[in-house]
Parts: structure tokens; C-alpha cells; sequence
């Protein structure tokens, strides 16, 4: 019976209402092995340190009842994991605009209280299939395309300056600082140098140094003793001890206060450094890639940074060019998501049409590569048509096209815009004026017919 209860997969409960708790854990305990938190940072440390495969997590949580602080923070460090851990939100019914925010925000799903016991088993086994079809797309797209930088889609001359780089100082054991505005790809930069290193085979362990409380930060860093606090009923290891004989990325490396870099610059210097409570001193073999996404220069002048260990960690410095620089990858690459997308949701592959790409060109991208993932599988969740075109863009991105009842016809915008129209126009003829007919002669869908018509003023 024991031995059975271990092969269940872990659910993470995170609530400071007990009795709610309970009612979650009577709920899920045959098929799951449960585990519970009361706040963010005891959750932040199941997660760290749990095989967790789904979170229920309450928003409103302490010392912050009264916002979505706690809540939020949870699931933005639930999608930091590798493959990313599916988190469902349970909240009162007089607060869903609350629970439709954390699903903007990545949440898989939202309960009202009171959770229906049914109805929580349904959703958290949803969720645990799709971090394990998550977990094996990882494994398949791993062995299908390979290892290392093979994994870095684009042809840009500013992306493939940085590859180079990239590619020269991997077999080194030299100390990387990757520089770069959110979801430029560090993270993937760093585990590509990391696998095309002689460490490949060895751990990589990363750590976000902005998700992780403050009061955390070193003992997961450096681990603690038992007793060293007051939650320390075991003695456990820091991700530097986690990571020997391998490489440690601190990604937000920024984010560290200056007692926590005083003792990460001992360890650069020394490889040596003591758990807390502990007066052991632990000697490690580890490569160290940072991240950033502020200027640390400015940091340092601010006394916000120490300047030594910027020294110490700029021996290679990175910077990771956005997306909107990199105009000439951002086909491939959203050929390169919708194909992910279509493999991950069990969707046909679809074309692009060329007027979606003009788009996606004509974007500032504040989000970078990850902002343009997201978005191709939206779209090709939402689209039902063999070519993912306008439909179901944002709004803000529509924003950016031309006005199709001005359109110059002389230009190549214009000719194309005129061609389209009378395309649609001929369509609706053929059709005796029926949109359903017309929009499959077109090959695309009667929403997107209809959006056409609008706009072109047919």
C-alpha cells in the first residue's frame, strides 16, 4: 500500500483556510499524493524541493490577504519550472474578476468556492495530463532536434553574433553574464552553453533569484542545517550543492540583496562556502551563467550591486538582442511556435498568411520571443482555419495595420489590400452572397470573413 501511494503523482494545496484544505485533501488523496502550504513561502519551498505536478492554489494567501500578491507569485514561479507546473486557482464567487486576472497572468484554470469535490478531480487530472504531455514533447523535441544550440531558432546577424560567442566560450569553464530585456531566450542561451560544455551530462540547475522570497534566498542557495530556523526539521541542500560538478544559473542575478552577494562572491573566489546554521565548510565544482535584465552597471553606481562581484561575474558578457531588432527571424520563428503549438494541442499544422506576418513584423514585441510563442498558440488554439491569419490577433496589433478603406493602390500594401477586397468581393458573388460558402471558397473562417468585410467596408 505504501509502496503504491509513492508512484502517485503530487499535487500541491496552497490555502490558509484549513478546513478548506482538508476538504481538498479528501478530494484528491486516492488518485494523489498531497501535500499542503498555508502561505507563498511555504509553497515556494515545495516547489523547489516536491516532484509537483499541479498546484490549487487560493489567491488571496498571508501576509497579503487583501491582493493578489502571494497568489500571483505562485503561479509566476510554478512557470518557471521545466516543464511548467499547471496551477489551478480557487476562489469566492464574489471575486472572479480576481481568478480571470491570474488566468491572464498563466493560471490553468479557476474553482469558485465551495470546490465541488468532482469537479476538482476532473480539472486537476486535466492539468496532470498536460504537464505530462508537456514533460514528453520536452523528451521527443530533445532527441528529435538535438542538443545544445540547436535549439536557438533565427538567422539574424545580431542573433547569430551572440551564437558565436556563445558557442566559443561553452567548452571554457568561464563565468557567463547574459544580458538581455524579459523573454529574450537567457535561459535557453545558458542551458545550450551549458549541454555543448564539458559539463553537458551534469546537472544544470536554475534559480530565479526575483521569485524566490528574501528570507529564502540564501538557504536555497547555499542549503541550511537542521534547526538552523525555525521550518529547518531537515538538513537540506542549496542549489550550489545541487549543481556540482555542473553549471548554476542565476537568472534576475540583480535581485540579490548584499549580504547574499558577499557570500556568492566567497564562493566564486574560494568554491567553498557553509550551509546556514551550519559551521561545516563545503567545497564545490560549479560553472556559473547569470542573468540579468537591468543594467547592473547603473545598479553598482547606485551601491545596489557590488562592484567586485560584477567584476567577478562579467568575464563573458552576453546581450541577448529583442525581438524587435531581430525583424528577420520572427517568421521562422513563428512558423518554428505554431508548429510547437500544433504538437502540443494536437493540431494540424497550419500555414501563415503573408498579411499575419506583415503583422507580426510591424509589432514592437515588449515581450520579446516569449510574448511571440504565446501568441502563435493562441492562435492556433482558437483557429479552426488551414491558415492562421488576422482573426484572433490582439487588438493592440490590429492597431498597427494600415486602413484598408484608404490603402493606396499604388503602393504594394495597396495592391494587396485592393486584391483581397476584390477577392472577397467575387467570392460572395460566386456565392449568391452566402458567407459561410464564400468564406470556404476563400479558405478561411466566417469570423475572419465577416472582420474582412467590416474592415474593407464591403
Amino acid at each position: 500500500m505504501g509502496e503504491h501511494a509513492n508512484t502517485k503523482p503530487t499535487v500541491l494545496v496552497v490555502e490558509d483556510d484549513e478546513s478548506v484544505r482538508r476538504g481538498l485533501f479528501w478530494a484528491l488523496s486516492e488518485h494523489y499524493r498531497v501535500i499542503e502550504a498555508s502561505s507563498r513561502t511555504e509553497a515556494m519551498a515545495l516547489l523547489v524541493h516536491e516532484p509537483v505536478e499541479v498546484v490549487l492554489s487560493d489567491l488571496h494567501l498571508p501576509p497579503h490577504v487583501s491582493d493578489l500578491t502571494e497568489g500571483l507569485a505562485i503561479i509566476e514561479a510554478a512557470r518557471r519550472l521545466r516543464p511548467p507546473v499547471p496551477v489551478v486557482v480557487i476562489t469566492g464567487s464574489n471575486a472572479k474578476h480576481a481568478a480571470l486576472e491570474a488566468v491572464k497572468r498563466g493560471a490553468y484554470c479557476f474553482l469558485e468556492k465551495p470546490v465541488d469535490g468532482t469537479e476538482v478531480l476532473h480539472l486537476t487530472n486535466q492539468a496532470a495530463r498536460v504537464r505530462r504531455l508537456e514533460r514528453e514533447i520536452m523528451r521527443l523535441r530533445s532527441e528529435l532536434s538535438g542538443r545544445g544550440f540547436s535549439h536557438l531558432v533565427g538567422t539574424s546577424p545580431s542573433l547569430e553574433k551572440i551564437l558565436k560567442q556563445a558557442r566559443a566560450v561553452a567548452p571554457t569553464s568561464a563565468t557567463v553574464l547574459l544580458v538581455g530585456e524579459n523573454g529574450t531566450g537567457k535561459e535557453m542561451l545558458a542551458l545550450a552553453i551549458h549541454e555543448e560544455s564539458p559539463r553537458g551530462q551534469a546537472p544544470f540547475v536554475a534559480v530565479s533569484c526575483a521569485a524566490l522570497p528574501e528570507s529564502l534566498i540564501e538557504s536555497e542557495l547555499f542549503g541550511h542545517e537542521k534547526g538552523a530556523f525555525t521550518d529547518a526539521r531537515q538538513m537540506r541542500k542549496g542549489r550550489f550543492e545541487l549543481a556540482d560538478g555542473g553549471t548554476l544559473f542565476l537568472d534576475e542575478i540583480g535581485e540579490l540583496t548584499l549580504p547574499v552577494q558577499v557570500k556568492l562572491l566567497r564562493v566564486l573566489q574560494e568554491r567553498s562556502f557553509e550551509r546556514v546554521g551550519g559551521a561545516r565548510t563545503l567545497m564545490v565544482d560549479i560553472r556559473l551563467i547569470a542573468a540579468s535584465n537591468s543594467d547592473l552597471e547603473k545598479a553598482v553606481e547606485a551601491g545596489n550591486f557590488r562592484r567586485d562581484l560584477f567584476y567577478r561575474l562579467n568575464v563573458v558578457p552576453l546581450a541577448l538582442p529583442p525581438l524587435r531588432e531581430r525583424q528577420e527571424d520572427i517568421p521562422v520563428l513563428a512558423a518554428h511556435f505554431a508548429a510547437k503549438a500544433a504538437d502540443k494541442h494536437g493540431r494540424p499544422n497550419s500555414d501563415l498568411d503573408p498579411a499575419l506576418l506583415e503583422a507580426l513584423q510591424d509589432y514592437e514585441w515588449p515581450g520579446n520571443v516569449r510574448e511571440l510563442e504565446n501568441l502563435m498558440e493562441r492562435l492556433v488554439v482558437l483557429s479552426s482555419s488551414p491558415v492562421l491569419g488576422l482573426e484572433f490577433l490582439p487588438e493592440k496589433m490590429l492597431r498597427t495595420l494600415p486602413d484598408a478603406s484608404t490603402a493606396d493602390e499604388t503602393t504594394l500594401e495597396g495592391s494587396v489590400t485592393a486584391l483581397k477586397r476584390n477577392m472577397i468581393r467575387d467570392a460572395l458573388k460566386s456565392e449568391g452572397g452566402n458567407k459561410v460558402h464564400a468564406a470556404k471558397r476563400l479558405g478561411i473562417s466566417r469570423s475572419y470573413l465577416h472582420r474582412l468585410i467590416n474592415e474593407y467596408d464591403l
